[in-house]
């Protein structure tokens, strides 16, 4: 029900992470980032808590495969789950279990790993990663090229009414975290458009919570 890839800015240091689902708020239960260790996407048949679990693994300096391999390993129902794992030197690695739904694919590139489940074809996560490859600039904006290269090239075999952004970059919190929780039509395309909006302010909101007295105005009617 889902497709994703996680990625890592060999150039910042920045880790992160795109989805889409035909479920609704997929970002929500699926996607998981922390500046200075890496990325984690939980699908298929989800369980949230395998997220944050394989990234404390990875704070404690373990690399992507040790850690997927640690907090896999004799997990009951884990053949229920696809696990994508990107950490902080650009290792990935990836699980897909025996009980994956319906056409599934994985795909690994340089500091990035695709995948998903119930697809058009299994080969969507190689257009990803295909896409992150050679896109430039910031690293939200190689996330979203992958994540449209997804949809182009089949993605799920049904529509998708969720999609998610989320970006980690040496705060304690995501420097970027938008969501399109449900779309009739196409949640890529919207939150494409919601990270056109947040772009030009984000960092500006990372100035407020640094230093609010050196921080733009916040323009907005009453501020002055």
């Amino acid at each position: 029900m889902t497709f994703s890839l996680v990625a890592r800015c060999a150039e910042t240091g920045m880790v992160g992470m795109v989805i889409s689902s035909s479920s609704p708020a997929v970002a929500a239960r699926c996607s998981h980032v922390r500046a200075g260790v890496g990325a984690v996407a939980s699908q298929n048949v989800t369980d949230p808590e395998l997220g944050p679990l394989i990234l404390d693994a990875m704070a404690e300096g373990l690399s992507a495969g040790a850690a997927l391999s640690r907090v896999t390993e004799g997990r009951a129902f884990i053949d229920w789950r696809q696990l994508l794992v990107v950490d902080r030197q650009g290792e990935v690695a990836i699980h897909s279990g025996q009980q994956v739904l319906g056409v599934w694919g994985e795909a690994k590139g340089a500091d990035c790993a695709a995948g998903g489940n119930l697809l058009a074809q299994a080969d969507v996560p190689a257009a990803m990663v295909a896409a992150f490859a050679t896109a430039r600039g910031h690293l939200a904006d190689r996330l979203m090229l992958a994540l449209q290269a997804g949809r182009d090239a089949g993605g799920e075999a049904g529509p998708v009414h969720s999609a998610g952004i989320k970006v980690a970059d040496r705060l304690s919190w995501p420097m970027i975290d938008l969501r399109v929780d449900w779309s009739e039509t196409d949640p890529i395309a919207a939150l494409s458009d919601i990270w056109a909006l947040y772009r030009p302010q984000m960092g500006a909101y990372v100035q407020r919570a640094q230093n609010p007295t050196k921080a733009p105005s916040y323009g907005v009617p009453g501020d002055e």
